[in-house]
């Protein structure tokens, strides 16, 4: 690759009028709503990626849609760019705020507004957490199916944003899948109503994973799926990386669909380990967590061939004994990444994803770059469906190791390009991975995303800088990879 060309964002229209800005805002939300110094912005400076930060000119917490629109207004009236934000635990600094701009946080907007549990959906604003939902609906034997690791704190509108998905999105989907309509404040302040019933182009889809590009959710209605009466998970420990990769192939080709199926090496499943207490077996190159749902008889039959099919790729195979056991095996996987974070002062989480029967060409190829970088990665990922997560291990006190790092980071989405991939699963692009997105895309496509920006956005107001790359940025980025 050469010489480090990391991201920067592109430019933004700076705000003309900032002081003429803050003072009408105090006009719209209440004192405690808004924030202007350095010490009370500084928690919002970043999301889970703090690599990339920046100060905004004011951060708004408004608490109605009404408020959200009245600020929309106002910002489009005076050219200010606009960044949403939930719960910041994006991975991509899609929710690091435009530096002189508008952070707008939607963590008030927090009312699970409407449960139905005949039509089986919820209405929910997007500053609801997304566990709570399931919670909220667990006595009517129901629950929303997309599940990211970080479902404890992160919001359904952040979900939204990014297309999350999770452990268990290879059967149930991502949330694009579990969606059936959303409210959007556009940059004009107005209130969109998108559904699947809607004639025409499907922006439902079109909205969900834009990254804030597009406009503002401010209610989505999700669905709620049926509890099923059998779930039963195996553990499978391997000897050899590449076997557990094989197994991954095995289990799909036979016609199983796991409700959840994730991988981790050695290093990531002894730190969950030490963590969680999950009971994973230390000494394993590797393990698959697989997960099987259904009715009785079903899960039954899946069982015992996932079981024979696991032992035949060169697993020794143990079945949760029961619920206590199947939930520790799971908070060991979901404790992945804190867990790891106690093994060295810095990480990077990657994002990348690859067909499966990749998975053992490209592990090979991270242990090759980590050997090269000097930087150990423990990888963690949805095997699934090739969603891969390794998280470089690095000191940021030293000099150079976070460039070295966002570098490694890219050689591995060059990689995943390479094999027929892609460079996000459920991240997204936000303003670590613009340089691929010239890798990923050619001008022609690139052009086709800047129209449908313009289309929502004609004056580039919001979450500026973010996912679609200038055409002078990828020249520049293509010249160096094959310079």
């Amino acid at each position: 690759m050469g010489e480090a060309h990391l991201p920067t964002l592109d430019p933004a229209p700076p705000v003309a009028n900032p002081n003429q800005l803050v003072a009408e805002l105090r006009t719209i939300l209440p004192a405690d709503s808004i924030l202007t110094s350095d010490e009370q912005q500084r928690p919002f400076e970043c999301d889970a990626l703090p690599i990339h930060s920046a100060m905004p000119l004011v951060t708004v917490l408004p608490d109605s849609t009404a408020q959200v629109q009245a600020v929309m207004k106002l910002c489009h009236r005076l050219a200010a760019p606009v960044v949403f934000r939930g719960a910041g635990t994006g991975l991509s600094a899609g929710a690091m705020p435009w530096p002189g701009g508008v952070l707008l946080v939607l963590t008030k907007l927090d009312q699970i507004l409407a449960i139905e549990p005949d039509g089986l959906y919820a209405v929910v604003q997007p500053g609801v957490r997304n566990l709570a939902v399931s919670e909220a609906v667990a006595d009517l034997g129901l629950y929303y199916a997309p599940d990211p690791s970080s479902q404890l704190a992160c919001s359904i509108g952040g979900n939204v944003a990014e297309n999350a998905g999770g452990v268990h999105c290879l059967k149930y989907g991502l949330t694009v899948h579990n969606v059936l309509a959303l409210k959007v404040v556009t940059v004009t302040g107005e209130l969109l109503e998108v559904n699947l019933e809607r004639e025409g182009p499907d922006l439902l889809a079109l909205l969900i994973g834009s990254e804030g590009l597009l406009g503002v959710v401010v209610e989505i209605k999700v669905k709620l799926r049926v509890s099923p009466p059998a779930v039963q998970t195996l553990l499978a420990a391997f000897d050899k990386v590449g076997d557990a990769s094989e197994a991954v192939s095995r289990l799909i080709g036979s016609g199983i669909t796991p409700a959840g199926l994730e991988m981790m090496d050695q290093l990531a499943l002894t730190a969950a380990e030490d963590f969680a207490g999950a009971g994973y077996p230390r000494d394993a190159a590797a393990i698959l967590l697989v997960e099987l749902d259904g009715g009785h008889g079903e899960v039954e039959e899946e069982l015992a061939l996932a079981r024979r099919l696991l032992q035949e790729a060169g697993a020794s195979v143990r079945r949760a004994r029961d619920e206590r056991e199947r939930a520790q095996f799971w908070r060991g996987r979901k404790s992945a990444f804190p867990a790891v974070g106690r093994l060295f002062p810095d990480y990077y989480c990657m994002d990348g994803t690859i067909p499966r029967g990749a998975i053992g060409a490209v592990l090979d190829y991270i242990n090759q770059r980590s050997a090269h970088y000097q930087m150990p990665v423990a990888n963690v990922f949805h095997a699934g469906d090739g969603n891969l997560h390794p998280l470089i291990l690095f000191d940021a006190n030293v000099p150079g190791a976070v460039a070295a790092a966002q570098q490694f980071g890219a050689d591995i989405l060059e990689k995943c390009l390479a094999v027929g991939g892609t460079i996000t699963g459920e991240h997204g692009v936000g303003a670590e991975k613009l340089n691929q997105m010239a890798s990923l895309f050619n001008d022609a496509e690139l052009a086709q995303l800047r129209r449908i920006k313009q289309a929502f956005d004609p004056d580039g107001l919001l979450n500026p800088g973010k996912v679609i790359p200038t055409l002078k940025r990828c020249q520049e980025y293509r010249a160096l990879r094959h310079g």
